[in-house]
């Protein structure tokens, strides 16, 4: 493990932003459960997530532009996410955190309609078969969301991943859940939903990558029905 890493993981531990629970922690009815709004907070403006957040662009981006809600980066690598807390604090961003967490643990952090909306930018699409139920948008996952998501919550997945796009979109409508709007290259259409806060505003790093390398970016938002019908059984 590099130096830089290691100083950003020491540093992680002193920034107040930045929340660093172990798994027993999560496991066991964690403080914050329930609490984010009153205890880090301190307003009961609406939370939105990013998962998988790497170095935190849209969590900070969003921050930014939104100041009258919360939001709240979640990824396992710290060492990541360290570059957008830090831009948080130097931009005394105070609607901003970080959770240093595994995304299956998700519903141990999040009180039963505690979130107001999710953000899922360019995770791993997991191609091959045997690496289906790591897919942020599989099933498993999609219940996890649910428990935690307001009933009129959406979920916005953006991806360079034409796979994990057609995979999505076929699952949601096999389950009957909403699909409000879905594009398969939003740099590359006339228009997009207007109602999508700065969806091509705000780059993620890998995102830039994938742009440099002429993939096309794809985005669906979609809300969550009340049925659990899994698609893949």
């Amino acid at each position: 493990m590099g130096k830089n890493k290691l100083a950003r993981f020491a540093e992680n531990k002193t920034l107040e932003n930045v929340f660093q629970p172990t798994r027993e922690e999560a496991l066991n009815n964690h403080y914050l459960k329930g609490k984010w709004r009153s205890d880090v907070f301190k307003n009961e403006h609406p939370i939105v997530l990013e998962l998988g957040c790497g170095k935190g662009e849209y969590s900070v981006g969003l921050a930014r532009a939104f100041p009258d809600k919360n939001f709240i980066g979640i990824d396992i690598k710290g060492a990541r996410f360290w570059f957008g807390a830090k831009e948080a604090i130097e931009g005394r961003l105070r609607n901003v955190a970080f959770l240093r967490t595994q995304i299956e643990l998700v519903d141990c952090f999040f009180d039963h309609d505690e979130v107001d909306e999710i953000w899922i930018t360019f995770p791993d699409p997991q191609i091959k078969y045997r690496r289906t139920k790591h897919r942020m948008t599989h099933p498993d996952f999609l219940e996890r969301y649910k428990k935690i998501l307001k009933k009129d919550g959406v979920i916005h997945l953006k991806t360079d991943s034409e796979f994990l796009h057609g995979y999505t979109l076929g699952l949601l409508q096999g389950a009957g859940h909403e699909i409000i709007s879905a594009h398969h290259d939003i740099y590359g259409a006339p228009e997009y939903e207007p109602g999508t806060p700065l969806l091509r505003e705000i780059k993620t790093y890998y995102e830039g990558l994938f742009s440099a390398k002429g993939k096309t970016i794809t985005y669906t938002k979609f809300r969550l029905s009340n049925s659990s019908a899994d698609p893949e059984k």
